[in-house]
C-alpha cells in the first residue's frame, strides 16, 4: 500500500417523493480525493531550538452538487513541545494536596466541635443514666472499632462473588465470614439454613421478606401492637390510619393476646387464620415477656397453608445461647435486629431455609412453579438488594461478625444467663412492692408494668423518669375490658447487665422505679395528667432533683462498655 498516493471517495444519495403528483428529487454527490506527495527530507529543517519543523503540503479536491473545488493549504509550523516541560513540578502541588489533609484527616473535636460537644454530652447521659429500654443495649470495644473503621469507605452491591463495583475481594471475605458465624451462632446446618446479613434493620428485613414472598395486597397475619407485636408486622391504629408499609402495600390481620391474662390466645389465633388464610404468618413480637409455642404456630401454619416466619428480634440473643425456646426448629424464615439482646451493632439479619421441603405447604410460594425445593434463598436476597436496598453498610457487616464470634463464647452465655436473672429479680422485687406486671412475670429479658391500677399514664410516668436519669419506655396495655390504653412501660435488663449490674443492683433499680411512681403520682395529683401542665410539675420539683441525684451516683458505679473509663 502506498501510503503517499491514497484516494479517498464518499457519495451520498437522498430521494423523497411527495404523495402530490410532483415528485421532489434531491441528489448529493460528495467525493474527497485526498492525495499527498512524497516529502523531501530536506522539507524538514532544523531550528535553532533543536526542534524539527514539518513543511507538508495538502491538496485536497472536493465536489459538491457536482462542482469541483480544489484546496490547497501549507500547514503552520508548530514546535514540538518539550516533554520535560509537561512533568515539570508545580510550586502550588504540595499546598493544593496539604489543602484537602488539612481538613481530611482533622479529628472529630478539630473539625466540628460544636458536634463534638454534644456527643460527649450524650456519652455523658449514657454514663450517669440508668438505660432501661429493652432493645437497646451498650457494644465492646471492637465492634466501636469496626463500625468507625475505613470499610465505611467501599461500595458492595451485590452478594460476596457476584458485585457490581470492583475492589471487594476482601469484602468479600468479610461479608462471608459474617453469614458463616452467624449459622454457628444459631447451631445451624449450612445445607439447610442460609442467611443474609445485608439489611439495615429489622424492620427493612421483615420488609424484605414480604417483598419476596408476597404480592401486593396479599395477607399476613401477626401479633397486634397494643399486645406486644411490631408495627412493621402489619399494624392499624384504631382509627383505621394505616401505618408500617407493610399495612400500606399488605393485607394483616392481627392476632391478639388475652385480655385477662396477657398470655397468646392460641386458640383464638388459630380459629382467626383458618378463617383469614394469610400467606405469611408471624410469631415474635417486641414487648412480649413470656416464652413462644412455636411447635403450636407450625401447627397452625400448616393447616392454613402458611409460610411461618418469627421475628426474634428481641430475643436473638438468648436463642443463640440457649436460654430461650429456638425458633429454628419450626420456621421457615426468622429475622432478628443485631444489637439487641445480641449486643452487635444496629442492624438486621434473615435466616431462611433452604433445600427440600420437609414440611407441608398449603400454597405455591411466590407465585412460581410448585418444586420439591424451597426457593427462599434467591427471592429474599433479591429482595435485600437490588429491590430495597442499595450498598450494604461494610463496617456494619465487619462489626457484626465480631459479635457473631463472640456469642459463641461461654462468656456470652453466662452474660445471657445474668439478663434472664436480672429481669427475674427486677420483676420479684416490683411484685413485692405490689406492682401489676403482665402475665405476672417475665421468661425472658424484659418486663411489662401496668400502671394503670396506680392511676398512672405510661406517658407521664416516662417523663418523670426521664428527667431523674432514667430511660424506658411507655407501652399499650390491653386492659380487661379489651379496651386499649398506653398505661404501661417496658422495661429492659440487657443494657445494665452489659455495664455490670447483678440481681442485688436490679432490686436498688426496683426502688427508683417505684420513687418515680409516688412522685409521678404526686404531680399529676396537684397538676393534673394534661401534658403541659404535667411538665410544669416537674420543673425544679425537689423530689425529681433527689431522686436524679442518686440515680447519677448509683450509675457512675459502673464503666461504660468500649471506653477505659
Amino acid at each position: 500500500m502506498d501510503l503517499f498516493h491514497t484516494k479517498s471517495g464518499l457519495s451520498l444519495g437522498f430521494t423523497k417523493s411527495s404523495i402530490a403528483d410532483d415528485p421532489i428529487s434531491l441528489q448529493m454527490d460528495t467525493t474527497f480525493r485526498f492525495s499527498v506527495s512524497p516529502v523531501p527530507l530536506q522539507l524538514f529543517e532544523e531550528k535553532d531550538d533543536g526542534h524539527r519543523e514539518n513543511r507538508i503540503e495538502s491538496d485536497e479536491e472536493i465536489r459538491i452538487w457536482g462542482q469541483s473545488m480544489c484546496v490547497k493549504r501549507q500547514r503552520d509550523p508548530k514546535p514540538l513541545p518539550n516533554p520535560c516541560k509537561r512533568f515539570a513540578p508545580d510550586p502550588g502541588l504540595d499546598q493544593r494536596r496539604a489543602a484537602v489533609r488539612s481538613w481530611g484527616n482533622q479529628r472529630l473535636q478539630e473539625a466540628d466541635p460544636e458536634l463534638s460537644e454534644i456527643m460527649s454530652k450524650e456519652k455523658q447521659r449514657q454514663f450517669l443514666g440508668i438505660e432501661l429500654i429493652a432493645s437497646e443495649n451498650f457494644v465492646c470495644r471492637a465492634v466501636m472499632e469496626a463500625l468507625g473503621s475505613h470499610l465505611t469507605n467501599k461500595y458492595s452491591e451485590g452478594m460476596p462473588g457476584a458485585r457490581y463495583y470492583t475492589g471487594n475481594h476482601f469484602i468479600d471475605q468479610i461479608e462471608s465470614l459474617c453469614q458463616d458465624r452467624a449459622l454457628a451462632a444459631f447451631n445451624l446446618d449450612s445445607d439447610k439454613w442460609g442467611v443474609n446479613v445485608q439489611p439495615y434493620s429489622c424492620t427493612s428485613a421483615n420488609f424484605a421478606v414480604y417483598t419476596a414472598l408476597l404480592l401486593p395486597g396479599d395477607r399476613m397475619m401477626g401479633l397486634d401492637s397494643p399486645s406486644g407485636g411490631h408495627m412493621s408486622h402489619g399494624w392499624y391504629m384504631p382509627s383505621g390510619k394505616k401505618v408500617s408499609a407493610a399495612s400500606i402495600f399488605f393485607e394483616s390481620f392481627p392476632y391478639k393476646v388475652n385480655p385477662q391474662t396477657g398470655f397468646i390466645d392460641y386458640n383464638k389465633l388459630e380459629e382467626k387464620a383458618l378463617d383469614y388464610r394469610p400467606k405469611i404468618l408471624i410469631c415474635g413480637g417486641s414487648s412480649y415477656p413470656r416464652e413462644w409455642d412455636y411447635a403450636r404456630f407450625r401447627q397452625i401454619a400448616d393447616r392454613c397453608g402458611a409460610v411461618l416466619m418469627c421475628d426474634m428480634a428481641h430475643i436473638s440473643g438468648l436463642v443463640a445461647a440457649k436460654e430461650c425456646a429456638s425458633p429454628f426448629d419450626y420456621c421457615d424464615i426468622v429475622t432478628s435486629t443485631t444489637h439487641k439482646s445480641l449486643r452487635g451493632p444496629r442492624g438486621g439479619i434473615i435466616f431462611y431455609r433452604r433445600g427440600a421441603k420437609s414440611r407441608k405447604q398449603g400454597m405455591c410460594l411466590s407465585n412460581g412453579d410448585c418444586t420439591d425445593q424451597l426457593d427462599f434463598e434467591e427471592k429474599i436476597n433479591f429482595a435485600v438488594h437490588a429491590s430495597l436496598q442499595g450498598g450494604p453498610h461494610n463496617n456494619h457487616i465487619a462489626a457484626l461478625a465480631i459479635a457473631l464470634k463472640q456469642v459463641t463464647t461461654p462468656e456470652y452465655k453466662a452474660y445471657m444467663q445474668q439478663v434472664k436473672k436480672n429481669a427475674q429479680a427486677l420483676a420479684s422485687a416490683l411484685l413485692k412492692r405490689k406492682c401489676k406486671l403482665v402475665t405476672g412475670g417475665t421468661d425472658n429479658h424484659l418486663l411489662l408494668w401496668d400502671l394503670t391500677t396506680l392511676g398512672l399514664t405510661g406517658k407521664c410516668y416516662e417523663e418523670v423518669c426521664e428527667m431523674c436519669h432514667i430511660t424506658l419506655n411507655k407501652t399499650t396495655i390491653f386492659g380487661d375490658n379489651g379496651a386499649i390504653s398506653p398505661g404501661g412501660v417496658r422495661i429492659g435488663t440487657p443494657a445494665m447487665t452489659s455495664r455490670g449490674c447483678l440481681e442485688s443492683d436490679f432490686e436498688t433499680i426496683a426502688d427508683f422505679l417505684c420513687t418515680a411512681a409516688e412522685i409521678t403520682s404526686c404531680v399529676q395529683r396537684n397538676h393534673g395528667k394534661l401534658q403541659k401542665v404535667f411538665l410544669k410539675g416537674l420543673h425544679n420539683n425537689k423530689d425529681v432533683i433527689d431522686l436524679r441525684i442518686r440515680v447519677e451516683a448509683f450509675a457512675a458505679q459502673f464503666a461504660m462498655p468500649g471506653y477505659d473509663s
